[in-house]
This record gives C-alpha cells, sequence and structure tokens, in this order.
C-alpha cells in the first residue's frame, strides 16, 4: 500500500478541493501546497492544476444544467472575453513571481472577505438559478480581466468571479457558483494548452488529483441546492478565512500536509 500513498493522497484531496470549488473557491491553494509538498516546482504546479480544474467544472456545469440551474447563452456570452483573457494571462504565466503571486493572492483574498462580511446583496431580490441573466457592457470588460487572471494566477479565481457576479449582476450566491463553473470550465482548457506546450505540465499528477475532483465535485453540485444560500455563503467565508490565514503566515498548509503525508507514508511502509 506504501507505494500508493500518493495517489491516495491525490484522490482524496481532490475530493476536498472539488467540493470547495464547487460550492466557493480557494481549493487551488490545497492543490498547489500539495503537489509542491510532492515535489513539482511551483511553474508545474500551476500547470498541471488545470488538468483538475478542467474535470471539476465540467462534472459540476453538466449537474447544473440537468437541474435546469445554469443560463447557457448567458455564460456563453461571458466565457468569450473570459477565454481571450484567460490565453493572455496564460502566455505570462511562465514567469510567474512567488512575491507577485502572495501578495495579489493576499489583497483577493482581503477584498472579496470583506465584501462577503459586510454586503448585504443577498437580502434583496436576485436573480436565481435558471433565469436570464441581465448583461451590461462593462461585464465584457470585468470577465476580459478575470480570464486574464485565471490564466496567469488562477487561485482565488473563483472568489473574484462571484464578487463581480454577486455585486454586479445581482446574482445569488448558488447561481453566480453556477455560472463560475461555467466559464472556467470553458476558459481553462486553452490555459492547459499553453503550459502544456511549455512543458509546465505533470500528467499523473493531474489526472489522479482531477479524479477526486470529479467526485467532489459531482458530491457538491448535486446537494447545493439543499444545503442553500446561507450555508454555502458562510462555508465560502470560512474557506477564505482559512486560505487568508495560510497566506499571511497564522497558519501553514504546506507543514500540515507535509506532517500527513510523512505520517501516513510511514505508517503505510510498516504495513
Amino acid at each position: 500500500m506504501g507505494e500508493y500513498i500518493v495517489e491516495i493522497f491525490l484522490v482524496i484531496s481532490g475530493i476536498l478541493v472539488g467540493i470547495i470549488n464547487t460550492l466557493a473557491g480557494g481549493g487551488a491553494i490545497i492543490t498547489m501546497t500539495l503537489f509542491t509538498v510532492l515535489g513539482l516546482p511551483i511553474g508545474v504546479a500551476n500547470g498541471t492544476n488545470r488538468i483538475a480544474v478542467i474535470l471539476q467544472n465540467f462534472t459540476a456545469t453538466i449537474t447544473f444544467i440537468r437541474k435546469r440551474m445554469l443560463d447557457i447563452k448567458g455564460g456563453l456570452k461571458l466565457a468569450i472575453p473570459a477565454v481571450i483573457g484567460n490565453i493572455a494571462g496564460s502566455l505570462v504565466a511562465t514567469k510567474i513571481s512567488d512575491t507577485i503571486f502572495t501578495i495579489c493572492m493576499a489583497v483577493v483574498l482581503t477584498i472579496v472577505l470583506l465584501y462577503m462580511i459586510f454586503d448585504q446583496s443577498h437580502k434583496m431580490p436576485q436573480i436565481h438559478g435558471g433565469r436570464p441573466l441581465v448583461i451590461r457592457w462593462w461585464h465584457y470588460i470585468w470577465f476580459l480581466m478575470l480570464g486574464f487572471y485565471g490564466g496567469y494566477i488562477y487561485i482565488g479565481l473563483g472568489y473574484v468571479i462571484l464578487a463581480v457576479t454577486i455585486w454586479s449582476m445581482k446574482l445569488d450566491i448558488i447561481t453566480a457558483n453556477v455560472i463560475k463553473g461555467f466559464i472556467i470550465f470553458l476558459a481553462t482548457p486553452f490555459s492547459l494548452i499553453v503550459f502544456i506546450m511549455n512543458d509546465q505540465v505533470d500528467y499523473a499528477f493531474g489526472l489522479w488529483h482531477g479524479i477526486g475532483n470529479v467526485i467532489g465535485a459531482a458530491f457538491a453540485s448535486h446537494f447545493a441546492i439543499n444545503w442553500g444560500v446561507k450555508f454555502v455563503r458562510w462555508f465560502t467565508m470560512a474557506i477564505l478565512v482559512l486560505c487568508f490565514a495560510d497566506l499571511i503566515g497564522l497558519i501553514s498548509l504546506h507543514e500540515w500536509m507535509h506532517t500527513i503525508l510523512s505520517y501516513f507514508g510511514h505508517h503505510c511502509i510498516v504495513c
């Protein structure tokens, strides 16, 4: 069993990440941390992460379409600028700076967390799943920039999309998650191609982790309606706080995962 410990952790962590990303966002921090603990360079970890992202969001999107929660026409309109931005962001991602990466993430998480704490829009009339989206010209600009960010860094993209769609499009958080997953699913393959062309993808890691993502996404998207808007909102805020604490050094997800892997790896080898 010891020889399969890495694959087991990739699948288990993938399930957790699939649930987190489908309901909120920020699961990529766990993915990136795990990949680097297992020895992948940051650039390769960034590229490899895209495989699981595609599989996870494909699974969630199919489920939401079956439940009639997705405005496909509106989602496609927003996906066009997101794809363009995603390609541009991916082209510069190979030169990513760890310092800039950390600063950007800290700023993004702070803004979105404060927004969700003080936002009162969830108490106002909102557009709910399945209804046509009201898209204005500035939304295309927003999603062009979101696409660039997703192609360049990706981590935290889900939170930014949630903030933009809830604030500027007046969506409830579940519907915002549906649109988020659909657009990320359509845009990310272009990003993956760029990373593949730059030899920054580990297919084995990506596929094992992707299997877990599919399971987690299927579970979360199936039960999202039953859990309700309030649960998803508080769940999102809890994950935000955890990610922010890791970024500013209050906790270390990297150390946690290294300890867990070492512990179970030792016991599996002994067994």
